[in-house]
């Protein structure tokens, strides 16, 4: 069975290598006689003439002081009191906040300040917001407060904002 798929194999290689490809293989080398074979040389490289660099001891254009301005070391302007204990209202924005109403106690008014789910009593002295805000007056319309807000220089500048009585709508609950 051996001998007899070896005979088989060599006569179907045996025919592939006859002289029926001898036309093909004429047309191959006429076509291709009058070709060269070769590669065209690259073109020459012009060298540029060198430059020197001589803004080696300019100031560097992306240096963090060109970019960002001047800080001032212990500026001396108004500085919030940082050794302080917070105070809760302090954890929350003073956009989240709302006055809900006051309540009068002899000559000391108190005022009513929602922060998420709870209601918190406030004085003037105490600190409300994230700006180191500080309640200066309470009427019965809203709460005073002066805040202490960084500027772009490091320094602090005062800024005076209102929280405004938040009326109940009705139909809401």
């Amino acid at each position: 069975m051996k001998k007899l798929m070896m005979l088989i194999t060599f006569l179907i290689l045996s025919a592939c290598g006859g002289e029926e490809h001898n036309d093909l293989k004429q047309w191959m080398k006429n076509a291709t006689q009058d070709y060269k074979g070769g590669v065209t040389p690259l073109p020459q490289i012009k060298p540029f003439p060198l430059v020197a660099y001589e803004a080696g001891g300019a100031v560097e254009p992306f240096q963090p002081s060109k970019i960002e301005p001047e800080r001032k070391l212990g500026g001396g302007g108004l500085q919030p009191d940082l050794n302080r204990r917070k105070e809760p209202l302090e954890s929350y924005p003073l956009e989240s906040l709302k006055m809900v109403g006051t309540i009068k106690q002899g000559k000391l008014s108190l005022g009513l300040v929602q922060a998420d789910k709870g209601v918190y009593q406030v004085k003037v002295g105490n600190y409300i917001g994230q700006n180191f805000g500080v309640i200066t007056n309470i009427t019965d319309a809203d709460l005073t407060l002066k805040e202490l807000v960084p500027d772009s220089l490091g320094d602090y500048t005062e800024r005076t904002s209102t929280l405004q009585l938040q009326e109940k709508q009705e139909g809401t609950k």
